[in-house]
C-alpha cells in the first residue's frame, strides 16, 4: 500500500526535523518556452480591459507592421538554470537537512545538461517536463526525472518524434519502456489541472482514462504549489482512487522557491526514487508560502515573469529581452529586437505595465486584503474534506 504523508510548516516549524534530505521536484528555468496566454487572458480577466487592448492590438498593427499574435510568441522564466538551482538548494538548507534539485523545463533537458559542468550541481539528474499529447484535444505534464545520462539525448529524441506524431496506443509504450528504467522516476503533474481548457468534466474523464490505461506505468501524483486547495485536495482523492503515492512539485516559474518538497531519509537522489517506486513512500511538506491566499501568488508568479532584473546576467535583466515574438519575416526574435527599448506595441507594454502596477503599494495591498477574507476559511479547511 502507498504511504503519503502531508505536514504543513505553518502548523508544524519543527516538521523537518528526523529527515537527512529535501528534494525540489518540478521548478523551471529561463530554458522553458511559456504561453503568452496569460496576456491574451488578461482582458478576460479584467473585462474593463478589453476594449482599451482591442485598441492597442489594431495600432500596433498599423504603425509596426506586425500583427500581435499571441499564440505564435512566448516568454522564459527569469532564473538562468544557475540561479534557479541555487535558489531551491538555499531553501531547503534552511530546513536544516541537505538539498537535493531536479529542474524541470518544458519538453528540453537544456538546464540539466549546462549545470553539470558547474562543480556544485554537477550531481544534478537529467530531468524534463514532458507535454505529452492524450486524447486529441490535450496535453498531460510528465515529470520524468532522473534519466539515464548515456540515453539522455535518445529519450529526449523519442519523446519530440512522439509529440510530432501522437498516438494514445505509442504512448502507453514509451509510459512502460520509461518505467523499465529502474532508476527513473515519472510523475503526473498537476493532473487537477484543466490547463487547456476542455471544461472540466471532459478533464476529469480523460484524467481516469489515461489512469486506467497508464496508471502502472505512473511512480506518483503532483500535489502542486501553485495549485489552488481545492484542486489539490481533488489530487488526493485521485489517488486514493487508483491506489497512487502522493509526491511535491512546486512548478516555480519566477522567483519564489518551490512551495512543496519532499522530505526524505535518501542520501543520493537514486535513493529516493527508490523509495518512491520500490518502498511506496512519500513525505510531502507544504512550505509557508503556500499559506498565503493562491490569487495573490499567481499575481506575483505573473509579476516575476515581466519585472526587471538588473542584477541578472544580459538576456535575463529585462521582459523584452525575455518576451519573444514573431518578426515580420516570421523569424522568433526578443521583442528587444524587433521593437527598440520604449517603443514596444502598447498591447504589448500596456499590460506587462498593468501586472507590474498591480503589485504595487496601495493597488497590491487592496488586493491582497480582498483576496484574504475569503482566504482565511479555506486555510483553515484546505488540508481536510
Amino acid at each position: 500500500m502507498p504511504s503519503s504523508t502531508i505536514s504543513y510548516m505553518w502548523r508544524d516549524r519543527n516538521a523537518a526535523r528526523g529527515f537527512r534530505t529535501g528534494v525540489s521536484l518540478h521548478s523551471h528555468t529561463n530554458q522553458s518556452q511559456e504561453t503568452l496566454d496569460f496576456l491574451a487572458n488578461f482582458g478576460n480577466q479584467f473585462p474593463i480591459l478589453r476594449p482599451v487592448l482591442a485598441r492597442y492590438e489594431r495600432r500596433a498593427e498599423q504603425i509596426h507592421g506586425i500583427a500581435i499574435n499571441y499564440a505564435a510568441s512566448y516568454w522564459t522564466p527569469p532564473m538562468t538554470p544557475k540561479l534557479a538551482f541555487d535558489l531551491e538548494m538555499r531553501q531547503i538548507e534552511k530546513l536544516d537537512v541537505a538539498p537535493m534539485v531536479s529542474l524541470t523545463d518544458h519538453d528540453n533537458i537544456n538546464a540539466p545538461m549546462l549545470l553539470r559542468t558547474v562543480p556544485s550541481a554537477r550531481q544534478i539528474p537529467v530531468s524534463v517536463e514532458w507535454s505529452a499529447p492524450y486524447g486529441g484535444v490535450q496535453s498531460f505534464h510528465l515529470g520524468i526525472h532522473n534519466l539515464p545520462s548515456a540515453k539522455a539525448a535518445g529519450w529526449m529524441a523519442t519523446l519530440k518524434e512522439f509529440t510530432a506524431q501522437p498516438s494514445d496506443a505509442r504512448l502507453t509504450e514509451i509510459l512502460a519502456a520509461l518505467h523499465l528504467e529502474p532508476n527513473v522516476l515519472v510523475v503526473f503533474n498537476h493532473p487537477m489541472w484543466d490547463l487547456y481548457l476542455i471544461g472540466k468534466e471532459k478533464h476529469e474523464f480523460l484524467v481516469n482514462e489515461f489512469l486506467q490505461k497508464n496508471g502502472a506505468y505512473l511512480h506518483a501524483l503532483e500535489l502542486n504549489g501553485l495549485r489552488n486547495w481545492d484542486e489539490n485536495r481533488g489530487v488526493r482523492r485521485l489517488a486514493e482512487k487508483w491506489n497512487m503515492l502522493l509526491i511535491s512539485g512546486g512548478d516555480r516559474h519566477g522567483v519564489e522557491p518551490n512551495a512543496t518538497v519532499n522530505l526524505t531519509n535518501a542520501s543520493t537522489f537514486t535513493e529516493f526514487i527508490h523509495e518512491i517506486r520500490r518502498n511506496r513512500k512519500s513525505n510531502v511538506l507544504f512550505l509557508p508560502q503556500y499559506a498565503e491566499p493562491w490569487k495573490h501568488r499567481i499575481l506575483q508568479s505573473t509579476v516575476d515573469a515581466v519585472r526587471h532584473y538588473p542584477e541578472f546576467p544580459p538576456g535575463s535583466r529585462t521582459w523584452d529581452e525575455r518576451v519573444f515574438h514573431p518578426d515580420a519575416n516570421g523569424v522568433i526574435r526578443p521583442v528587444c529586437e524587433i521593437w527598440p527599448k520604449g517603443s514596444a506595441p502598447k498591447a504589448l507594454a500596456g499590460v506587462i505595465g498593468l501586472v507590474q502596477l498591480m503589485s504595487r503599494g496601495l493597488v497590491a495591498g487592496s488586493l491582497r486584503m480582498a483576496w484574504s477574507e475569503s482566504h482565511q476559511l479555506r486555510l483553515a479547511l484546505g488540508e481536510f474534506e
